[in-house]
């Protein structure tokens, strides 16, 4: 059964005791009683349009300028998020090498376990020629064959920076030394940093279905629930909203105080601090949302610190103009804070990590915004804005919307945060 449609039947039945897993975490479906309901909501995914193979080919031709341009014969990617942006091939990593060689001139080629391909194929999106490779012999011999079938026999050849090194090892020993291996990393980069309208438009559709998530949630979360139950409540949500959950991070009370949270037993109680890190995928591009609201009457700190990082996040978008380093955004950010009385630096009480980073087909990507990070500001580029505060052992504060860059200045796909009683 597929992983999108166990999730459906899970929202739809209201099932109260199957576990599952979601993005490498197990969470356990809400127990009988707990408000889960999705009645009411409906997909906001129906419209949204994949990726064409006519965008699909024009970053491959963009991807072999920058090879021919740079002499690198070639661009071996591995099952992942790259592979996905330029093929469209949807696939796992394993021990078994599914791999793509993107050469300079001419198409490209895959490897692939001889089972594996009918799969593989169903998301191949660009053409190409599949090359079956059975258990007993080498997929390295075959990627070294793409290779000189496409006239590369020797020289500078790229990985992509997260391909797994017994994958580079292979082809290397496969070849015989013929190739130097040479990092990948700047030529992805430069072509998937930008995003397209067509993705604009499937991040801006994640991150309405993620925020009606959360607005959901916000308006079923009960005194006594559990983080698991609260992110069972998320994930339903979710799928009946028309996305595909990516992850729900639920922080209560002083577990909230760690960027990622804790592993001591919390649950919501009044005065309880509800810190919640949501996002979804649709169409692979993904969302990334936070919201923080209290449970019955804040505090005076809980409310002021609450209104600093909303103030952050305004001085973040206000920093953000065309050419400006990415970097000088979480200096602003920091500098505000320090003013404030919070850090110094990335010191505890204050902001322990940057103020956000790229999103797209990953949820993390570069550029980052934080100290150093000299990237020029250019329309196109996505990123978050969460400037959190956390206070050790009492709670933290995060508050997390994506934006992009345009001509004009930033534009968020989400609204910010009105209030501490308004949160969503």
């Amino acid at each position: 059964m597929r992983r999108r449609d166990f999730l459906t039947a899970v929202a739809a039945t209201g099932a109260a005791s199957i576990p599952f897993v979601l993005s490498g975490r197990t969470a356990q479906a809400a127990p009988a009683g707990a408000p889960t309901g999705v009645a009411g909501l409906t997909s906001l995914t129906t419209g949204a349009k994949p990726i064409s193979v006519e965008e699909r080919l024009a970053r491959i031709a963009k991807l072999q300028r920058l090879l021919v341009e740079q002499k690198i014969g070639a661009l071996i990617l591995e099952s992942g998020s790259s592979l996905d942006y330029f093929t469209g091939i949807q696939w796992h990593r394993s021990e078994r090498t599914t791999a793509a060689v993107i050469p300079a001139r001419g198409e490209v080629v895959v490897v692939t376990p001889a089972f594996e391909v009918p799969s593989v194929r169903e998301t191949l999106a660009v053409g190409g020629d599949v090359r079956p490779w059975n258990e007993h012999e080498s997929p390295f011999a075959l990627l070294v064959g793409a290779l000189r079938d496409r006239g590369v026999t020797s020289g500078p050849i790229a990985f992509e920076a997260t391909t797994r090194m017994f994958i580079v090892d292979g082809v290397r020993d496969a070849s015989a030394g013929a190739y130097r291996i040479v990092s990948g990393d700047a030529l992805v980069k430069a072509v998937r940093l930008i995003k397209s309208p067509a993705e604009l438009a499937l991040m801006q559709v994640a991150s309405n279905v993620t925020l009606a998530a959360l607005r959901h949630v916000h308006g079923n979360v009960r005194p006594g629930m559990r983080p698991d139950e609260i992110a069972a409540m998320t994930d339903a949500a979710t799928v009946a909203l028309g996305g595909e959950p990516g992850f729900a991070l639920v922080l209560l009370n002083e577990a909230s105080a760690y960027p990622h949270g804790s592993k001591q037993p919390q649950t919501v109680r009044e005065g309880s601090v509800v810190l919640m890190d949501v996002g979804c995928t649709v169409h692979g591009y993904q969302s990334d949302i936070s919201r923080t609201w209290v449970v019955g009457q804040p505090t005076a700190k809980q409310r002021k610190v609450w209104d600093t990082v909303k103030r952050g996040q305004e001085i973040a978008l206000a920093t953000a103009k065309l050419g400006t380093p990415v970097g000088a955004i979480d200096d602003a950010v920091r500098g505000y804070y320090e003013k404030e009385g919070w850090g110094p630096g990335y010191r505890l009480p204050g902001l322990p990590h940057r103020t956000g980073h790229g999103i797209g087909l990953d949820g993390h990507e570069p550029p980052y915004l934080v100290h150093g990070d000299t990237t020029p500001l250019a329309p196109g580029m996505c990123f978050s804005d969460e400037p959190g505060l956390y206070i050790p052992g009492e709670f933290g504060i995060r508050l997390e919307d994506c934006w992009y860059m345009t001509e004009a200045g930033p534009k968020l796909f989400t609204e910010l945060a009105r209030s501490l009683e308004d949160p969503i």
